[in-house]
């Protein structure tokens, strides 16, 4: 529980911050993908394994994950006739019969009409996740946070020798 409280707490850190739009867009972005794949499931560890070798956000991730997931549920009838739809194309019965027939292909489960549509819709929508999520971080970055920051009650709170030393200490430690 104090992992997701301090990848919340650093998510709403760098949504507040000036640097970062792209990496908590793609932070979204891999966490929609991991959200709409099936849990426990070599996808799910690929893409979590991306998450941690790129220099995306990952508390933007796993918070995207936890929210896309109950999406995905919801979704999973849509999931399976696109699924089927791409299973039952007879010019990729070869190229499904040769991914079957590989090592750790088929510890994907690509084989199930959900997970495939679930993969295929996951894919094609994740440049639009991505777009979407930094238009909304620019635009909450302009609206919001300038707009607190501007109240009286927030330059109250920097005036203070608490908020000073906390601005230095960040200053010399980082996050």
């Amino acid at each position: 529980m104090t992992i997701l409280l301090k990848q919340i707490f650093g998510l709403i850190k760098l949504l507040n911050s000036e640097t970062g739009t792209n990496q908590i867009a793609w932070g979204v972005a891999a966490g929609f993908v991991l959200g709409m794949s099936p849990a426990l499931s070599l996808q799910s560890f690929v893409i979590f394994l991306l998450i941690l070798f790129f220099r995306v956000q990952a508390g933007a991730a796993f918070l995207a994950a936890f929210f896309f997931k109950f999406v995905a549920y919801l979704l999973d009838p849509v999931f399976a006739s696109v699924g089927a739809m791409v299973l039952e194309q007879p010019s990729l019965r070869g190229t499904f019969t040769v991914l079957y027939n590989m090592p750790l292909v088929p510890l994907t489960r690509f084989n199930n009409s959900i997970v495939m549509g679930s993969g295929v819709t996951a894919v094609l929508l994740m440049p639009c996740v991505f777009f979407a999520s930094r238009i909304l971080i620019v635009k909450y970055r302009e609206k919001i946070v300038q707009r607190y920051q501007e109240t009286k009650f927030w330059k109250a709170v920097k005036a203070t020798g608490l908020y000073k030393w906390y601005a230095s200490y960040n200053e010399l430690y980082g996050s």
